[in-house]
């Protein structure tokens, strides 16, 4: 009883709008199977009431996983009784607030591997349904693909036939705070946002993006993240690109 739950970058990520107190994207996610935390459901020593999460790392009390669990109990109020009696456990590797989604990652294969344990039969359309409701990455991570194009709130997801590019990842010791760096980007920067950004980039290769773009145009975050956190341009080298909100910077190879 065990899945691994592995990180993602972005290609390129362009905000395309604002709705509500989120924001709109366009973007390519590309899975990063070398990088991955490890979920698990082991038995406990005698069975207890409630949720019992174990991580290696300090996780906040309401937690991608924890929601996760809590979402898919009113799907299935069964599965309460697997874990009076059941544990999980996470091992995690994919460094928090460095935009590969680590937090995503986990939800969803916690939802997987319920699904599977469980003998839920939930299809994959309404594990992503419920993903959504708890982080606009978590759809994509429940459908599995290598690579995908993602739009509007992270619900419209378009598999992406290629060769995921080979890539190095430089996670320098900065958490960035997704949170304010969306915040910095709708107060600062909003006025550039264009509908129509990077709709010819969909159809394009990410070898040839990665190519052909210059790091900050490719990610509308990058700006906002260097105007919280501009020691990240010690950690830039040229052709490095950011994922998501940061850290993480990457490279191909």
């Amino acid at each position: 009883m065990r899945r691994h739950a592995p990180a993602k970058i972005n290609i390129f990520l362009k905000i395309t709008g604002i709705r509500g107190g989120y924001h709109e994207l366009r973007s390519r996610f590309v899975r990063v199977d070398s990088l991955y935390d490890t979920i698990s459901f082991e038995k406990k020593r005698s069975p207890t009431a409630g949720f019992e999460l174990v991580c290696d790392t300090p996780l906040p009390e309401n937690n991608t996983v924890s929601e996760a669990y809590r979402l898919l109990r009113e799907e299935a109020p069964g599965i309460e009784a697997f874990f009076k009696e059941h544990a999980v456990h996470l091992e995690k590797k994919i460094p928090a607030g460095a935009g590969l989604g680590g937090g995503s990652s986990d939800a969803a294969s916690f939802l997987h591997l319920c699904n599977e344990v469980c003998s839920l039969n939930i299809s994959t359309e309404n594990l992503a349904f419920i993903g959504q409701k708890i982080g606009a990455d978590v759809p994509f991570f429940v459908y599995g693909y290598e690579s995908a194009n993602v739009e509007g709130i992270g619900e419209i997801i378009v598999p992406y036939e290629e060769r995921a590019p080979h890539v190095r990842l430089h996670t320098p010791p900065i958490h960035c705070d997704t949170t304010a760096v969306y915040k910095t980007y709708r107060n600062s920067f909003s006025d550039k946002i264009d509908h129509d950004a990077a709709k010819e980039w969909l159809e394009v290769p990410s070898d040839e993006l990665m190519e052909s773009l210059e790091p900050e145009e490719a990610n509308d975050l990058y700006p906002a993240a260097l105007l919280i956190y501009p020691q990240l341009k010690e950690y830039a080298r040229t052709g490095m690109f950011l994922s998501g909100s940061g850290s993480t910077l990457f490279e191909k190879i």
